[in-house]
């Protein structure tokens, strides 16, 4: 019989679109399944060109943008395709969190295929789906894990560990084959405030001398971004919001609710209230059931928590509780100083009714860019420079450092190291001749000195 194999069928030199493919024997699984974010996208879809929702896995294909395999899509998402239909012959599909580069092409997975998550990770794709008209998954047979216990698929056995990541319940798995245990870290850090969590789950990876190890590489190679943890961003947004008598602004990731409760505890300080999207207080109502009791701020529950009247044509029917005792414009431009206005990217039109004072502090809780010629910092700073707005980057990165990820590959030390969701594997080569930079497509054996 064959040996267990591993094949990357995207996050192969690039940031996101993981889709990682273990087999043995005849039992085939899948671990996440979403679309790059890398330079290769960019080349044939960004902003509204996107691929045809009649014909997806043909348009995607058409630019080698989807692994071509079989047995894997669903016979609608392979309209017009030349990709022939077959029944599943991938048994089953585990999703390490609900960032969009990890599960954001489940829609085109053939609806027989088992996925398995965790019962976080699968509310916050409920409330994503509601919320976010663009935003689908599909209909599937849906598989909630428990952490920490086994579940089987054929010979394959996989464990979910809890990781502490950008996005609540993120995890990361052992894999365990005929021939050792393959150790997936999907994506982690360990300076949030579930770092304990991550150190779990490495000592556990580090106990099965795995065979391999496929590890995430975000910030890999260069890296300029600051490396504030939770809690430096709480001190700095502390000190800005004590310095400002006047409405201050905070643009952050809506499904960073580690982030989200920073900001809110720092109004709270403050003697401010947070204001946040209808989008935004929907997802925290949804999640925070599955928190300590209180942890999680709640629209309608929690004091000092508000709703933005956002200026639109239509309101979905999810949007009415939430829109009911909302804030408009006209009030936080007039008692600006009592409020914490925290919004997206994709909210700065508003700022033509806002109209905070010159100098109003704008506190950007996001990523650095990753570029210097990044697009959207430049449109971003366009906006800021004609308001006259006062930046401030306070942002704890999602992913381990570089110098941490090369410490994490010594200690483990598996047999075999394949960086992915990174665009510098080469920074992995210090570590040693264990260390494969992958290439798409191609299997490789696990265990049996591979």
């Amino acid at each position: 019989m064959s040996r267990p194999t591993v094949t990357f069928l995207g996050g192969v030199r690039e940031i996101g679109g993981n889709k990682v493919l273990v087999e043995d024997g005849p039992d085939r699984i899948l671990f996440d399944f979403g679309p790059s974010f890398s330079p290769r996208m960019e080349q044939y879809y960004v902003d509204f060109l996107k691929p045809r929702t009649a014909s997806p896995v043909q348009d995607l294909l058409e630019f080698d943008l989807l692994p071509r395999v079989e047995g894997l899509y669903s016979r609608e998402a392979l309209t017009d395709s030349d990709l022939r239909y077959r029944a599943p012959e991938v048994h089953g599909l585990f999703v390490s969190h609900a960032h969009a580069d990890h599960a954001g092409y489940l829609k085109l997975v053939d609806p027989e295929i088992p996925v398995h998550v965790g019962e976080g990770t699968r509310r916050m794709l409920a409330a994503i789906e509601a919320s976010s008209p663009s935003m689908k998954y599909g209909d599937h047979d849906w598989r909630v894990f428990t952490d920490r216990s086994p579940v089987r698929v054929g010979r394959l056995e996989v464990v979910p560990y809890p990781v502490d990541h950008s996005i609540p319940f993120a995890y990361g798995f052992l894999v365990r084959t005929s021939e050792g245990t393959v150790v997936y870290t999907g994506d982690f850090r360990q300076h949030g405030p579930r770092a304990a969590d991550t150190h779990a789950f490495l000592a556990a990876a580090a106990k099965e001398a795995p065979a391999a190890l496929i590890t995430e590489g975000t910030r890999a190679g260069p890296d300029s971004r600051r490396d504030l943890s939770e809690e430096g961003v709480r001190r700095g947004v502390d000190r800005i919001l004590e310095s400002s008598g006047s409405l201050a602004l905070a643009c952050t990731y809506p499904r960073d609710v580690d982030r989200l409760r920073t900001l809110y505890d720092a109004a709270q300080a403050a003697e401010r209230e947070m204001v946040v999207s209808a989008r935004t207080a929907h997802l925290l109502a949804e999640v925070a059931p599955l928190f300590p009791s209180g942890a999680v701020p709640v629209v309608g529950r929690t004091p000092g928590l508000s709703v933005y009247a956002r200026k639109k044509r239509r309101v979905a029917s999810w949007e009415g509780p939430y829109l009911e005792a909302a804030l408009g414009a006209e009030t936080l431009r007039t008692r600006g100083e009592r409020y914490l206005l925290a919004l997206d990217f994709f909210h700065f039109p508003e700022l033509i009714d806002l109209r905070p004072p010159r100098g109003s502090p704008f506190i950007h809780s996001m990523s650095e860019p990753f570029s210097e010629d990044d697009v959207d910092d430049q449109v971003l700073h366009n906006w800021l420079d004609h308001f006259g707005l006062s930046f401030h980057q306070m942002h704890a990165s999602g992913h381990a450092s570089g110098p941490e990820l090369l410490e994490i590959v010594r200690h483990m030390a598996a047999t075999r190291v394949y960086p992915i969701h990174t665009e510098h594997p080469e920074a992995f080569e210090s570590a040693g001749p264990r260390v494969t930079s992958p290439e798409l497509g191609r299997a490789y054996p696990i265990g049996g000195g591979a």
